[in-house]
């Protein structure tokens, strides 16, 4: 670039773009080509799709890096391969590493089910309790796991604790940070080693792709390339463009989202149907304060409510809403809406959703960009359709 913009929104739409542009080409094309011209590169830096190193990844890698404010970025085939890579390369044998009490579904089954068959284990902790994490320690341990906001109760861990105790006891910090994105924080500009988002959902931002990225120090990021070639779980250059072309409105979504979020969460705390409604811009969050002063330009577009009566009037809700797809994923532009105990945490156990919180009648609403007025009138005429 010619300049060195610093608001996101101008880096969002520019950093690492292809100079000289392709054929002039406004757009990034997509390199169609599962491999390139020899020059004598070493394997790794071979020009070969699995590899990760197509035009079209070294465009998002460059990007991602500016907007995580970090010095290398790596973009995936999923959050997954983002999450299993990065952990596999810094854990083996007899390691272990401290994970926070609540995390999705899928790392919290690869924790509990895979890394064990490789002598990889984990302690779950108390993230609001930073003087509790010592007590885990063990002489094995390599790593801090923790996530942003979690799902789906939108719980905020201590953040400025977890580098200064990873530095302390000379462990990786790493965060998922999808549910924040870059946009409302950036964990590598707070000391955090490694910084992964399922790019599938704000970063993308439409619900058309799958993808992840992981984002840390130069080293570390080509230590998890060298795995990454190795699983395999790289992205396909089509992706890469969905996911370029959703980055460069990622600014505007998420602020908007964040906006919309709020206002619905104020209007369902209103509703005397609702039991609760988890929301970090809300005074009565648990970690409201945290979330005020780390995160910027707004809460996040996800909203957890619990309404009064069970599954029956929830299910009811759900029937009646117009523009909420009722779908497990979030991020996008448009507004979801699901059950937790009826799908996303529907393989736990009644008591274990008890122990997290997963009431029958809780909801996880994805705020989209629609009109907050046209969602908050959908909402009422909803919840009067349930409880009626």
């Amino acid at each position: 670039m010619p300049s060195d913009p610093t608001a996101l929104d101008t880096r969002a739409v520019h950093e690492g773009a292809l100079l000289p542009r392709p054929l002039g080409a406004v757009s990034t094309p997509v390199f169609a080509t599962a491999n390139f011209e020899y020059h004598g590169e070493e394997y790794h830096d071979v020009g070969y799709l699995r590899l990760s190193n197509s035009p079209n990844h070294a465009v998002l890698h460059r990007r991602i890096a500016s907007l995580e404010g970090a010095e290398d970025s790596l973009v995936t085939g999923s959050g997954m391969a983002a999450i299993s890579s990065a952990l596999l390369t810094f854990l083996g044998a007899g390691d272990h590493l401290l994970v926070q009490d609540v995390v999705y579904g899928g790392t919290a089954n690869l924790l509990a089910h895979d890394l064990p068959r490789l002598g990889i284990h984990h302690t779950r902790i108390d993230p609001q309790n930073p003087d509790s994490w010592a007590a885990a320690l063990t002489p094995r341990t390599r790593m801090i796991y923790v996530e942003t906001l979690t799902n789906p109760l939108v719980q905020m861990a201590d953040l400025e604790a977890v580098p200064r105790f990873a530095a302390e006891h000379g462990l990786i910090s790493f965060i998922d940070n999808t549910f924040a994105s870059p946009v409302l924080f950036r964990p590598a500009e707070r000391g955090f080693d490694l910084v992964m988002e399922s790019a599938t959902k704000y970063m993308n931002g439409h619900n058309d792709i799958v993808a992840g990225c992981v984002s840390g120090s130069a080293t570390n990021v080509r230590r998890i390339k060298l795995m990454l070639d190795h699983l395999g779980g790289s992205l396909d250059p089509h992706a890469c463009v969905l996911l370029e072309r959703g980055l460069k409105t990622i600014g505007l979504r998420v602020r908007r989202q964040s906006a919309n979020a709020l206002a619905l969460a104020r209007f369902l705390a209103s509703r005397p149907e609702v039991a609760i409604v988890h929301y970090p811009g809300l005074a009565s969050h648990p970690q409201h304060e945290r979330a005020a002063r780390l995160l910027d330009g707004g809460f996040g577009g996800m909203i957890c409510f619990e309404l009064k009566g069970g599954a029956g009037p929830a299910e009811r809700f759900c029937s009646a809403l117009a523009l909420p797809v009722v779908a497990a994923s979030l991020g996008g532009v448009e507004s979801l809406i699901v059950r937790p105990a009826a799908a996303i945490h529907s393989g736990l156990s009644a008591e274990e959703r008890d122990e997290q919180g997963i009431a029958e009648g809780l909801m996880r609403f994805s705020t989209g960009i629609e009109a907050a007025e046209d969602l908050i009138a959908d909402f009422a005429r909803a919840l009067d359709h349930a409880f009626v």
